[in-house]
């Protein structure tokens, strides 16, 4: 673990972008940038409020939940990084730390246990999403929100119906982070593959829950011949994921630590895209028009200075300039299997998109 935060850490300054962290702490100024974590004391909140912290893109860290976020703020402020921390507990609290927030990022709500559905998820952090967002249609209305409260499918969807009553609604400025799924699925190909996992791409489309979830294995680079039983596989574990490591840790969490990790890194993108880092290409559930459902976990492309940034997931590109989203460029080929996949996915999320709809809108 060690190794990987390492990397991590390495990855946000010697990235393409390198030169805008290395500029700010010589001669130029890196801007100001506010990132909001709600729900900073649970499970995610606490290890994603660390790795923010060591963000030097974050000036100002505002973390956030009912209780127990003084604790972990002073906790987090003592790290000899660039950002100021300060936590806020109880709703009295919840728009200062919201107030002046370029990224919101939120982790809120209760995880998945041995035995709980999606479903089961809904009906708890249906209702702590929803007051989080008309918060943030108040309070920071012009913030990018990376949602990560499960579940994603119909969470987005709900924080999307709240901005459009509140009449701040921009659809470029919602995102479902799928971002685990993609992390995954590198790390499952890598390993079948024989490949050093750094070098690995799988673009990931579709949803963020079960069959919902269809890597695009056929796309991956570098590429394998992977038998299709392989690929199958590959599928289903990337897929199961989140199962996987409920049953391993047997009742006492979930996947907190890599949704924390994959959460930074989604974070991490949309910061750069705010600074005008140009070709940032990430993976995120949002509006799109890729198939007749209303939202899709999609790959896009976030391109030139002062663009609103990027998201991705599904086998397409679109590239965002000034004004958001400029151009699809379209879908990459899929595989039969893949296409089956697709069209197997498409009730289920469907159906779960509709569900946060109806709860959003009663």
């Amino acid at each position: 673990m060690r190794a990987s935060m390492l990397r991590f850490i390495k990855s946000l300054t010697t990235s393409p972008s390198s030169h805008i962290v290395r500029r700010g702490y010589a001669s130029e100024a890196v801007p100001e940038r506010k990132v909001t974590v709600l729900g900073a004391a649970g499970g995610i909140g606490q290890p994603l409020s660390l790795l923010m912290k060591l963000n030097p893109l974050v000036s100002n860290l505002a973390l956030y939940d009912i209780a127990n976020t003084p604790g972990v703020a002073a906790d987090v402020s003592h790290i000899n990084t660039r950002s100021e921390v300060v936590g806020y507990a109880s709703d009295a609290e919840l728009g200062k730390a919201l107030e002046g927030a370029d990224v919101v990022i939120i982790p809120a709500g209760v995880p998945r246990k041995p035995g709980m559905t999606r479903d089961d998820l809904f009906n708890i952090n249906a209702g702590i999403v929803k007051g989080l967002c008309e918060a943030i249609a108040k309070h920071c209305p012009n913030a990018l929100v990376n949602m990560i409260s499960n579940p994603v499918n119909s969470t987005v969807p709900i924080a999307a119906e709240v901005f459009k009553k509140a009449g701040t609604y921009d659809p470029k400025r919602l995102f479902g982070v799928t971002t685990l799924d993609v992390v995954r699925a590198k790390t499952f190909y890598a390993g079948k593959a024989m490949v050093p996992v750094a070098e690995v791409n799988v673009p990931v489309v579709g949803g963020h829950a079960g069959i919902t979830i269809l890597p695009l294995f056929s796309q991956a680079t570098p590429k394998a011949n992977l038998s299709d039983e392989v690929i199958t596989a590959l599928t289903k574990r990337t897929q199961d994921g989140g199962t996987e490591v409920v049953e391993a840790k047997a009742g006492k969490g979930s996947a907190t630590l890599s949704m924390a990790y994959a959460g930074a890194i989604f974070a991490d993108a949309c910061l750069k895209g705010l600074n005008g880092v140009p070709d940032v290409i990430e993976c995120s559930f949002v509006q799109s028009t890729v198939t007749e459902l209303p939202f899709f976990a999609s790959r896009m492309q976030h391109s030139g200075a002062s663009s609103l940034f990027y998201s991705c997931i599904f086998a397409m590109e679109v590239r965002l300039g000034k004004n958001g989203v400029e151009e699809v460029l379209g879908l990459g080929p899929l595989s039969d299997f893949e296409k089956e996949g697709l069209e197997k996915s498409k009730p289920e999320l469907k159906s779960s998109i509709e569900k946060g709809i109806k709860f959003a809108t009663q």
